[in-house]
């Protein structure tokens, strides 16, 4: 299924021009729970990786904390309550059955910590001939993102790891990956999500415009209350830089000032991936999907969300972004929390 953005509620380039020329693609990703092959672009789906390439591993240092869950557990645990909801609720009655509440109760216990080095696991798939703004090294048309389940670093992200690749070159494909041996939290394990690609125009934020323009705006804002019905957000929010799941664009900052990736070798990087912890929220709601503002409108009391589709949380619901260096793929890319 496609998924649409409506248009902005105002051409806000054609109110202030010189946007124009800052003007910037991205691509929209749209993940939504399905059961992608490794022959589609995907969140948190199957990989095509070829059978004789060694599977990325974390060497750590993985810190002690909270007691461990297992990529099962976290599925299982997301399965149950899932189903659970589904069923008629009776006042008085729990939700979860005795044996259901056991299993649940076993896998909150968790596990111990270990030493062991740690499988990735796949976050995501983009080919290129679905992603416009992706732009693939020379001789590749894939991109597969996966990641260490555990925070790392001051940033207390999961590490990540980038592989461009050539899918004409996979000729025999690595159908049982290997699974890590424990995760940190059910925050860092994706559903496997089919994506629905779309491109978008963005402006940038306005931590990213010179003070005159963005003072400009601001009280352009302050005059113009009702539009996109954010009042004196409506740029931030409704018509520079989409929510969700993309590739390319511009980044906004929320906790953290904002600031320019710059590579070890002095070159500034580019945004490659945007990862969401929601596809949209409340001060974001110009930027649903026609085809989800149903669901967002009436979204049940299911255990699931229809602005959550992937199920992933960075931090206090923030954004993690991935930059990657222009002047050589080689370059370790950049993840920030945002």
């Amino acid at each position: 299924m496609t998924r649409t953005t409506p248009p902005r509620p105002v051409d806000i380039a054609a109110v202030f021009p010189e946007l124009a020329p800052l003007a910037r693609t991205t691509t929209r990703l749209h993940p939504r729970p399905g059961t992608p092959t490794p022959q589609e672009s995907s969140v948190g789906g199957p990989l095509l990786w070829q059978i004789d390439d060694p599977w990325p591993h974390c060497e750590g240092p993985h810190l002690p904390g909270e007691p461990l869950t297992t990529l099962a557990d976290v599925r299982l645990q997301r399965d149950m309550l899932t189903a659970a909801w589904k069923r008629p609720q009776h006042p008085g009655v729990n939700l979860l059955t005795p044996e259901e509440d056991a299993i649940i109760k076993r896998i909150q216990a968790g596990h111990s910590w270990t030493n062991e080095p740690i499988a990735m696991i796949p976050v995501a798939q983009l080919y290129a001939r679905d992603i416009p703004d992706l732009h693939p090294p020379l001789g590749c048309d894939l991109l597969q993102v996966l990641w260490c389940p555990f925070g790392h670093d001051d940033e207390y992200l999961p590490r990540v790891k980038l592989v461009w690749r050539s899918s004409s070159t996979v000729t025999a494909l690595l159908s049982n990956p290997p699974q890590p041996v424990a995760v940190e939290s059910g925050d860092y394990v994706p559903e496997p999500c089919i994506a629905h690609p779309e491109q978008v125009i963005e402006y940038p934020a306005l931590s990213d415009l010179d003070e005159a323009l963005r003072e400009q705006i601001k009280a352009w804002q302050a005059r113009e209350k009702t539009i996109a019905d954010v009042g004196s957000f409506a740029y931030s929010f409704g018509l520079s830089v989409a929510p969700g799941w993309k590739v390319g664009g511009w980044t906004s900052f929320s906790f953290r000032d904002a600031a320019p990736a710059i590579c070890s070798c002095g070159t500034q990087m580019q945004p490659l991936l945007r990862i969401d912890s929601t596809e949209w929220d409340g001060g974001s709601g110009s930027w649903i999907p026609i085809e989800d503002q149903a669901l967002d409108r009436n979204p049940g009391s299911g255990y699931t969300r229809p602005w959550e589709p992937v199920m992933v949380t960075i931090g206090r619901s923030y954004t993690m972004q991935i930059y990657t260096c222009p002047a050589s793929v080689d370059h370790p890319p950049v993840a920030w929390m945002q």
